[in-house]
């Protein structure tokens, strides 16, 4: 049986890295210093991009990617500094953060040097953006159930079907989509992965509104979409494999656990400098936890600038800094007893009322609780 703490190596930033902290701090300041935090409560879901395209001239989209693609030839750590900075102010960095989180990594790894060429350059200017689509209806993160289907024809593919949850998509000119090209007696085997251009014929997206009143998530339909050959990523029926690669990026980074950052800023603000007992003991508990989450995310930041491959260990980050962030409202309410207000009201109110609303779908995105857990179990041998 697999320890995974034996995974969860302690790991110390490099000089470097840090060294960009202060350097990401003061352009935050100096670029989003009167930003609100009704709406850096959004985080990592807020749109800007403007913003997107001043990250882009500091050299800080796809900024570990080799040179030759558009990169800069960092390592994960300065990325990790990065993102960490980026979450904890609570910047609009939604329309990059994909691409550079994700699609682009699959990209340099499995694609072809012209996708590299057509598609890399241009996330990195901040001008290409990017969506995901894995989830489909009726089932669930079950990601090897897709039904959306890629037909052979001369010169391309075909697709028909349906993508749901997908993220951004309605800002988005690509989509990478997991699809089904041949049947298996194995679910997981037969899939593909295909660049989209969801501005071609046939696309429809569809808005669908949260409980918060925005609409971040999307149904997308696909109706005799041409897929052109060289939107293959990869080779046709390893697409099972590239997406569990793909999502330990997805899984593993601090987004997992400050996606609440505003509402944890608010608390601390609302305890003082000088904070009661209980209070104390409560913010203390949480930031303790939130340690722990950051040292595990690190450890796995670490394992990928060493080219492994630790889905099991992102699993765990995913659903601990869920579980976490969907406690901290409640907690947030109970501690200073300030009822939640969607309008009006103070800062606190209004921030709590929004992460309220949004957290449920913290357990979505990502991977539900009960495959992610499914995954770990089997990663320490629980599971056939």
């Amino acid at each position: 049986m697999m320890m995974l703490s034996e995974q969860y190596r302690t790991i110390v930033l490099p000089p470097h890295a840090e060294a960009l902290r202060q350097e990401v701090r003061d352009f935050l300041q100096e670029t989003l210093g009167d930003y609100p935090s009704t709406k850096r409560m959004e985080s990592w879901m807020g749109f800007d991009a403007g913003f997107t395209r001043k990250l882009a001239g500091r050299g800080w989209i796809g900024m570990t990617w080799p040179k030759e693609y558009g990169g800069h030839g960092k390592d994960a750590f300065s990325r990790y500094v990065l993102v960490e900075e980026l979450l904890a102010f609570g910047a609009p960095v939604l329309a990059h953060w994909t691409a550079d989180r994700q699609s682009g990594p699959l990209i340099l790894h499995y694609g072809t040097e012209e996708q590299k060429q057509r598609h890399l350059p241009a996330i990195c200017r901040g001008e290409s953006f990017f969506c995901i689509g894995m989830s489909e209806p009726d089932s669930g993160s079950d990601l090897a159930a897709a039904r959306t289907r890629a037909v052979k024809v001369d010169g391309g593919w075909v697709m028909n079907g349906t993508k749901l949850w997908t993220t951004n998509a309605h800002r988005c000119q690509w989509m990478i989509a997991l699809v089904r090209t041949s049947d298996h007696d194995k679910k997981h085997k037969g899939l593909s992965q295909f660049i989209v251009d969801l501005h071609a014929p046939g696309v429809t997206i569809r808005p669908i509104r949260d409980l918060a009143g925005e609409s971040h998530f999307n149904e997308v339909v696909f109706q005799d979409v041409f897929l052109p050959d060289d939107s293959l990523i990869g080779a046709e029926g390893d697409g099972w494999g590239q997406v569990l690669a793909e999502l330990a990026l997805e899984r593993s980074g601090p987004e997992r656990y400050l996606s609440s950052a505003a509402l944890m800023t608010e608390l601390l603000r609302m305890a003082g400098t000088n904070p009661g007992a209980r209070a104390s003991a409560t913010v203390g508990a949480l930031l303790a936890e939130m340690v722990v989450l950051r040292q595990m995310s690190l450890s796995i930041a670490g394992q990928l600038e060493a080219g492994q491959s630790p889905n099991v260990e992102a699993a765990c980050v995913k659903d601990l800094g869920t579980l976490l962030e969907q406690r901290l409202p409640e907690v947030a309410h109970e501690l200073f007893e300030e009822l939640p207000s969607v309008q009006g009201g103070s800062d606190y109110a209004r921030v709590l009322a929004y992460i309220t609303q949004v957290t449920p779908s913290f357990s979505l995105r990502g991977g539900t609780r009960e495959i992610l857990r499914g995954i770990i179990a089997k990663g320490v041998g629980l599971g056939s």
